[in-house]
């Protein structure tokens, strides 16, 4: 068994640069967000960038230890953490401060603790491991469903708080599920589901699912290639949705046109089913189950749309889609935050210059807003800078997760590279319009010591992993 005599030799020096520099510009940026005159010393400990220097200290501390301790015990340990981290995340719901209308942290006197953020290294571990010792074949629901539960159960735990964005980050590994030999056809499933909610909020629902029937028609053409096959089924359809309609019309007069459609549909499919059986063919069955799914998920959407969401986030939604304009209420804090970062130009207007971020237009500009600060101070370019960091630590990471000899280790890699794109991602959307708000911070910029620790610790264990990826972790 080959060993690793150094292993400060075998770390990735080029991953920990590109952290060092995210972690010095937050720090930075944070400085001009909240500089106060009064309080013009970079460690100044009673203001935000004061107590962000301890944090970045602690994460390096943190960082080194992490790098010292064995690399087997991340692989050995990986279930009672991500055992605990759960535990944490039970506990925080209910004995957690609430804080903006959600338990999400833990108040230890001056300090706080956000278990959320560090149960995803904790999953990533977890689910790394599950699909390492089982050698897993993604292929088989047998396997999928309980990777899926290792997912699933920390984003609802974190739905009870509730934080919506932190919960919504964890879905990101599914990412990981189909670069580990998921169906294409489930993770593209999971991606039209985001697409159809959108479009039924956007979308009149019965408009709506006469496209859905019209593309599944177009499909079952290009699969079957047999155009009279395909117009036998469409007249099947059309003749029972004819009847259907008509008995609503003159004696049940309650159905509705969305539910005669649904109806007909079924009916037609069992009719359609003889075919199917009797040619096997699959690709045709598919097609009518996933038109069946998508048109279920559409009557749905209004309906947990208006059960599960809070009227804040509802109305965030709404802003983003077009359908209201509130630049003073819900709406405010994203209008201010184009505006600072649209006033930056090219080059920006220069360090602690920035009118927006002087006289606090923008509500968080240090923490889940800090990219406004970037944009308005350091400008296009400077804003590209930062971009242009992250995009190379995020190919960097996938290039290290390629040449690990160990699955565990290739899985993990991947786990923290989907974490941290989305992160950037729903951030960055966030603070230029594309995205609702949702409320998380941008890895290694924001303000708070349970994000820069999560994100460390997430990161360091790769790159122990990484520069041990010779040795055999059994």
């Amino acid at each position: 068994m080959k060993r690793t005599v150094n292993i400060w030799n075998g770390i990735d020096k080029t991953a920990i640069v590109l952290f060092l520099l995210l972690i010095i510009m937050g720090w930075i940026n944070i400085y001009a967000a909240v500089f106060n005159e009064e309080h013009a010393g970079l460690l100044d400990f009673s203001q935000r960038y004061g107590k962000q220097f301890i944090w970045i200290v602690a994460s390096l501390v943190l960082a080194v230890f992490i790098v010292i301790i064995d690399n087997r015990f991340y692989f050995f340990f990986s279930w009672f953490i991500y055992g605990t981290c759960m535990l944490l995340l039970v506990l925080v719901v209910i004995f957690g401060k609430e804080i903006n209308g959600a338990k999400s942290w833990f108040e230890f006197g001056s300090i706080s603790l956000q278990p959320s953020e560090l149960a995803k290294f904790g999953t990533a571990l977890a689910l790394a491991s599950y699909l390492n010792t089982r050698r897993q074949d993604l292929t088989r629901l047998s396997a999928i469903i309980p990777a899926s539960a290792i997912i699933i159960f920390p984003a609802f735990l974190t739905l009870l708080q509730p934080d919506m964005g932190s919960a919504i980050v964890y879905f990101s590994l599914f990412l990981v599920l189909f670069r580990e030999g998921m169906s294409p056809y489930i993770f593209v499933s999971g991606l039209l589901m985001v697409v159809l909610f959108f479009l039924t909020l956007l979308t009149n629902n019965l408009y709506l699912t006469i496209a859905l029937i019209i593309i599944a028609v177009i499909l079952i053409w290009f699969a079957t290639r047999k155009w009279k096959l395909t117009l036998f089924g469409t007249s099947i359809f059309l003749l029972i949705t004819g009847i259907i309609y008509l008995l609503d019309q003159y004696v049940f007069k309650s159905i509705g046109n969305e539910l005669v459609i649904f109806i007909s549909l079924i009916l037609s499919g069992a009719v359609y089913g003889f075919y199917v059986y009797n040619k096997r063919a699959v690709s045709v069955l598919i097609i009518y189950l996933f038109l069946v799914g998508s048109i279920m998920y559409v009557n749905s959407v209004d309906y947990a749309f208006n059960s599960f969401l809070k009227p804040h986030q509802k109305e965030r939604i709404d802003i983003l889609l077009g359908f209201k304009t509130d630049f003073h209420g819900t709406g405010y804090n994203v209008n201010q935050s184009i505006i600072s970062i649209g006033s930056g130009g090219f080059t920006g207007k220069g360090f602690l210059q920035g009118t927006q971020t002087k006289f606090k237009f923008v509500p968080k500009q240090s923490s889940d807003f800090i990219f406004c600060t970037v944009g308005e101070e350091w400008g296009f370019l400077g804003s590209g800078i930062v971009i242009g960091i992250y995009l190379f630590l995020l190919l960097r990471l996938i290039s290290l997760a390629e040449r690990q000899r160990s699955d565990f280790a290739r899985i993990y890699g991947y786990c923290v590279v989907s974490i941290l794109f989305s992160h950037i991602f729903l951030n960055i959307g966030m603070a230029i319009g594309l995205v609702p708000v949702i409320g998380i911070p941008l890895p290694f910029l924001s303000y708070g010591g349970s994000s820069l620790w999560g994100f460390t610790i997430l990161l360091f264990i790769f790159l122990r992993l990484d520069a041990s990826r010779t040795e055999y972790l059994i």
